[in-house]
């Protein structure tokens, strides 16, 4: 009898230290002791496990117990840690449901616990135990509260610094792929600027061989002017096309002066040919928009369709307003393409006259699409092509 009042004595001073009972007298202290009772498990024994009737609330007297979730699963969460002074498995007694985790030994450990009619008996008995409970409840729940916003907050972090790495390694590996692709094609490219570089080369000997006649000076001159302008476009697309942008540098342009100017670069190459260039401009407003870079659309279109034309060929133009919309029109009436060429023109390094870098529809659709605009491409073999550009009013 007087081992068991000691020991009373212990588990009275020992749960008067519990966060739990802190608030309680010392008679509702003894109560709650008298009830208590001494259990043992040994590392690794399961002391309950989840979905499992809720019929005890435990105190961890000496010791360590973890708890965990999905215990049997392979997917299995470790929660918690509770040492000496720690209560769990109250909750299952307050709302009368099943274990939510399962709770095992970390070490040897002794545990109080408090059998659910005992605990339902000193709820009944002292409204200051039922007080201190509730409110013991309230702040482990603002806890978990508060450990579920920060786990969140930190989980969120975690998935921007996660986003930023992906989309950088995803840059540097487009990165990557056009300077292979540029690599892989290099002799390609190198074929193409080898032309306007040779031509270069002939026509300043021309100049040497002829520099008193002063017509055709300027005729060799201007004509190495026009292949070193070619020798820029052929750069410029390399450069965009390995940096994936384009920068626009956008300023309000007549379109009557820019189909001038147009015409003025690429006229002579169609004329050799006894090509026609048609240009209609029936949009009278100015437009905004990056004139150089939408020179080197057209510049571009007009070199397909006139590797498309036969001579005599003639190259359309328009420009007129659908649906509020801009609409920049060429077509050609050249050999056309079938099917399976149209759904390539957009390829890197595809070329289906296989001549020139292949990157010449690339820059053309890039170049529309950092105007914010669409462009479309129709075709019938023997009939000729058609492109579509259409840009939203500015």
């Amino acid at each position: 009898m007087e081992a068991f009042a000691r020991l009373m004595s212990e588990h009275t001073a020992f749960l008067r230290e519990v966060y739990f009972f802190r608030d309680l007298g010392d008679e509702e202290l003894r109560i709650i002791s008298e009830r208590c009772r001494e259990t043992s498990f040994q590392a690794g024994e399961i002391v309950f496990r989840e979905r499992s009737a809720g019929d005890r609330f435990y105190i961890v007297l000496q010791g360590e117990v973890e708890v965990w979730k999905d215990y049997d699963l392979p997917s299995r969460d470790r929660l918690a840690a509770h040492g000496a002074g720690h209560i769990f498995g109250e909750m299952a007694l307050v709302d009368d449901l099943p274990r939510s985790a399962t709770v095992i030994a970390r070490t040897d450990t002794t545990l109080l616990y408090l059998a659910r009619e005992h605990f339902q008996e000193v709820l009944q008995q002292s409204t200051t135990v039922a007080r201190s409970i509730l409110r013991s409840l309230s702040a482990m729940v603002r806890q978990s509260n508060d450990s579920f916003v920060a786990s969140l907050h930190r989980q969120n972090q975690e998935l921007q610094r996660a986003y930023a790495e992906l989309k950088d390694a995803q840059d540097e590996l487009l990165r990557n792929e056009r300077l292979s692709n540029v690599g892989k094609f290099s002799s390609m490219i190198l074929h193409d600027l080898r032309n306007p570089i040779s031509a270069i080369r002939g026509y300043a000997e021309l100049i040497l061989a002829h520099p008193v006649e002063r017509v055709r000076v300027e005729k060799y001159a201007s004509s190495v002017m026009r292949e070193a302008d070619r020798l820029k476009d052929l750069s410029g697309e390399l450069l965009d096309y390995s940096r994936g942008e384009i920068r626009l540098d956008m300023r309000l342009v007549d379109l009557r002066e820019f189909f001038s100017r147009f015409r003025s670069l690429v006229e002579d190459r169609f004329t050799a040919k006894d090509m026609r260039i048609d240009i209609d401009v029936a949009w009278q407003d100015p437009v905004l928009l990056d004139e150089q870079r939408l020179l080197r659309v057209f510049v571009n279109l007009a070199d397909n369709a006139r590797n498309a034309m036969n001579r005599g060929g003639v190259l359309a133009i328009g420009a007129f307003e659908r649906a509020g919309n801009l609409v920049l029109e060429v077509s050609d009436n050249g050999r056309g393409m079938d099917a399976d060429t149209v759904k390539r023109v957009f390829e890197p390094f595809y070329s289906s006259g296989g001549g020139g870098t292949g990157l010449g529809m690339v820059i053309v659709k890039n170049i529309v699409e950092a105007h914010d605009g669409s462009l479309s491409v129709s075709s019938v073999p023997g009939s000729g092509t058609v492109v579509s550009i259409l840009l939203p009013p500015a």
